[in-house]
This record gives structure tokens, sequence and C-alpha cells, in this order.
């Protein structure tokens, strides 16, 4: 069995673009990707972390019309 390093908060909201405190605030309200906790810190497995990325709708996107008024 392969060895996978586990991301600490600060990485994962580095990758995310979101402060810690997002992070934090997901976990609470159990909305935020998967972690494991060790002691008292969370860790994040990488595949977790990019498997709740793609399950997440991006922002709306514009919609272009192809019919003319």
């Amino acid at each position: 069995m392969g060895k996978t390093a586990l991301a600490t908060r600060a990485e994962v909201a580095e990758y995310l673009r979101v402060p810690t405190q997002t992070l934090h605030q997901w976990a609470s309200a159990g909305t935020g990707p998967p972690y494991v906790k060790i002691g008292q810190r969370a860790r994040y497995d990488w595949q977790d972390v990019h498997a709740w990325v793609a399950a997440h709708p991006r922002g709306p996107r514009e919609t272009v019309s192809l019919t003319h008024a």
C-alpha cells in the first residue's frame, strides 16, 4: 500500500485560495472537504480534497443567446 502525504489546513487553504479560517468554518458546518483529526490538528488527504472540488459546481456561467430579438 502506497503512502500519501496528508495536507495541513494551511496547505489546503492555499490550494483553494481561501483563508484557513474558512476551512475551519466549513469543517464546523460539515460542508468542507473531509479531514481527519490527528491530535488537535486537522489533516486532509489530497485525493479527498480533489474529489470535493470536483463535486462542487462552478460559479454561474454567462449565457449567450443565439437568437435575435
